[in-house]
């Protein structure tokens, strides 16, 4: 037993060393978000940057201080023009990511971009045209909750499931720099698009109390499905509220904080009569995918469970391999940008 622990550990060690990137890469931004959730992934993969952009002149020595044989600039154009740069990682302030994206997908080269890539529908289909236009890059939106662990693992259950209906709550505390719907509640809308289909909105009800953040109550409609969805930014950010309960015809699935996802089967009936209703029956309720917090491993670091490490390395194999599943392609966001201005509107409508 002691020599197969050992052999797997070295296995195990020799994948890890075994992948390499031959491309090379640049980072535009470096702020609070990418420097704890992005850069973290990227050194751990070995993934080597050969530029980071920023703003500030005064960053410049600093970066190169941190980050040994990267070269910082302020000069997007200087990336863009050289030719050994085929990957580059965006993600800076929301509402300068279109008119990177459309440089970058222009130069040619290959796009990482965080949420939100674009302001609105018509960026997102000018950026889409962009990059059909050639082949042979690649654009992924790091819409990271789509590469979750335990959002995969909901997706093959939900594939074998007749569903009925979900609720979907989404809450933190306030958000006063910057657009909740776009920022933060398009992971939720992204999530129930990805998992459940095209949705159509069937009612939308909002409130925000003395000034105070925005509660958004939405229900969708979708082609096998129906849900509830609450958006709000009236809660704390303290003990946020991440809960998707997804109704089917044999039980409850139930994921919470993208951390624990559980599964709990519907009683059992004689002649529509409900046994569980007559008789106390056991609590079968069954864990499908948990964060074990107890071991510090990679699979248990939040940057992975939340879906970044996954993320980054599909789009760096992607870049160099030209294979891989891509499940967030700048194409795949425009159910999430239809909803998100469908509900605007509906928002809008209610305030006149």
């Amino acid at each position: 037993m002691k020599a197969f622990i050992e052999r797997y550990k070295q296995y195990r060690n020799f994948q890890n060393l075994k992948t390499s990137y031959r491309c090379g890469y640049a980072f535009i931004g470096i702020g609070s978000h990418s420097t704890q959730n992005l850069y973290p992934v990227i050194n751990y993969l070995h993934i080597p940057l050969s530029y980071i952009c920023c703003r500030d002149k005064r960053k410049i020595p600093l970066i190169e201080n941190n980050f040994k044989g990267v070269k910082a600039t302020t000069n997007l154009e200087e990336i863009l023009s050289d030719h050994n740069i085929k990957g580059i990682f965006v993600s800076t302030a929301g509402k300068a990511h279109f008119d990177i994206a459309k440089s970058v997908l222009a130069s040619g080269k290959s796009l990482f971009i965080e949420k939100p890539p674009c302001q609105n529908l018509k960026e997102l289909e000018e950026l889409s045209r962009i990059e059909q236009m050639n082949k042979n890059i690649v654009s992924l939106v790091g819409m990271q909750k789509r590469y979750a662990p335990c959002i995969q693992s909901l997706c093959k259950q939900l594939k074998q499931s007749s569903l009925i209906s979900y609720r979907y709550v989404y809450a933190t505390g306030l958000y006063p720099e910057g657009n909740p719907l776009l920022d933060l509640f398009i992971h939720p809308l992204d999530l129930v698009c990805h998992i459940f289909g095209k949705p159509k909105v069937k009612a939308v009800e909002s409130a925000k109390p003395n000034g105070r953040g925005v509660t958004i109550l939405i229900m969708l409609e979708h082609d096998n499905t129906c849900g509830i969805i609450e958006l709000s930014t009236n809660y704390s950010w303290q003990k946020p509220i991440e809960d998707l309960s997804i109704n089917t015809v044999k039980g409850t699935f139930n994921l919470t904080n993208m951390e624990n996802l559980k599964f709990k089967p519907h009683g059992t009936s004689i002649n529509g009569i409900p046994i569980d209703k007559v008789f106390l029956t056991a609590n079968t309720e069954k864990t499908l995918w948990y964060r074990n917090a107890f071991t510090p491993t990679i699979e248990n670091n939040q940057i992975f469970t939340q879906g970044y490490y996954s993320e980054i390395k599909t789009f760096a194999k992607l870049v160099e391999t030209h294979k891989g599943d891509n499940i967030s392609p700048l194409s795949s966001l425009t159910g999430t940008y239809n909803l998100i201005a469908e509900i605007s509107r509906h928002i809008a409508k209610s305030l006149h």
